[in-house]
């Protein structure tokens, strides 16, 4: 009987016990683990910050160059197409080229071309002179006839011509790659003589196209004089090339900017004098042109709209050419050269002739070359 007492006694010390020891673990090392459960520590906060800080400055970083490369891309996609664009069209007119050695060609020659001068090629820039090639010749392929005629009237003959504008500024295709496409009437069709109205039909020599006079004048010449140099028939066929440049390769694999072989003529002119050669000794044209993308063509423009000549002008002609002329003695040696301009304007933000470019836009110019096989006989 004594000892239920006792019992419930020490039951009930024992509970006491329980509880003391327990409260007495609520307020030990056992309350800094519940506490680390339950949040983080500033230690830890800062770290997982820089953590996430420098993932997030690597993904930036990797879509900063993924969107540069994107840009970078884009811009040689549509240097790329101007480019193909224009050599797709050449490549036709050249295939339906008249190669015949009594009809005239407006070509870069010994003489009887305008050509280039006043220092260009030569490192001093723009100076007046021509910044680009010229070419014109007969090809049958469709052109712009002139209104009022029929198809019974109509030649399959056209006068096609190439230049890159140099005419004035505010020209919306001045510094821009051009072609003329003048369709032309059969023999005896207008028998007019006045060079301002006549409609003329393909000549034979002597007969040339300087000669003609006014109605293919534009052909030959590149300026702002409205009688010369301007014709509707003209259309911007290259809005992004600026510098257009062409050599011959010879039959014999020489390179050249003479239709023929100076040691077998060296008495020669022109292609018809004093021997008529023609286009005969030609293999093929090889055609040179340097492409800009739009965006990069308005950030040059917005320092100098004559700056896209000032950096044609540095870059060199092919050797022989009127002025001095890069001295070209292999092929590739022109295009080489041409890029090694790009890339100094790239790194330096000027051309070689101390004019400011920006060099973002110098970036976006491109080089481009073709061989047109003439199958000539």
């Amino acid at each position: 009987m004594k000892r239920k007492p006792f019992a419930i006694a020490t039951a009930r010390r024992t509970r006491e016990a329980f509880t003391l020891k327990q409260r007495g673990r609520s307020r030990g090392p056992c309350h800094d683990v519940a506490s680390r459960v339950g949040g983080f520590t500033l230690a830890e906060l800062l770290v997982s910050v820089f953590v996430v800080t420098i993932i997030i400055l690597m993904v930036t970083q990797l879509m900063t160059s993924a969107t540069a490369i994107t840009r970078t891309g884009t811009k040689h996609v549509d240097t790329d197409t101007q480019a193909r664009v224009v050599f797709d069209r050449m490549a036709l007119d050249f295939a339906q080229m008249l190669k015949r050695t009594d009809v005239d060609y407006y070509v870069k020659q010994r003489t009887g071309y305008n050509g280039h001068g006043n220092g260009h090629g030569w490192g001093r820039g723009h100076n007046g002179d021509l910044g680009s090639d010229q070419m014109a010749f007969f090809t049958q392929v469709p052109g712009y006839y002139p209104d009022g005629y029929v198809s019974g009237q109509q030649s399959p003959i056209s006068l096609v011509a190439y230049r890159v504008n140099e005419s004035s500024s505010s020209n919306p295709a001045y510094v821009k790659l051009e072609r003329m496409a003048k369709g032309l009437v059969w023999n005896a069709v207008d028998t007019n003589t006045n060079q301002n109205t006549a409609k003329y039909p393909i000549v034979f020599l002597p007969q040339t196209m300087a000669l003609i006079g006014r109605p293919w004048a534009p052909a030959i010449n590149n300026d702002n004089n409205a009688n010369n140099s301007i014709d509707a028939d003209y259309e911007i066929i290259g809005p992004g090339v600026f510098r257009f440049e062409y050599y011959y390769l010879l039959k014999n694999g020489r390179v050249t900017d003479w239709p023929w072989d100076r040691s077998d003529f060296p008495d020669q002119l022109t292609i018809n004098s004093p021997q008529n050669l023609g286009l005969s000794q030609v293999e093929a044209i090889a055609v040179s042109i340097a492409v800009i993308d739009p965006a990069a063509r308005a950030l040059v423009n917005a320092v100098s709209p004559d700056r896209l000549l000032d950096i044609a002008a540095d870059m060199a002609d092919f050797k022989n050419a009127n002025g001095r002329g890069n001295g070209a003695q292999k092929i590739g040696d022109l295009e080489y050269q041409w890029k090694t301009v790009v890339e100094s304007i790239a790194s330096t933000g000027q051309t070689p002739s101390g004019l400011p470019v920006p060099q973002e836009a110098a970036k976006s110019i491109r080089i481009y070359n073709r061989y047109f096989d003439l199958k000539t006989l």
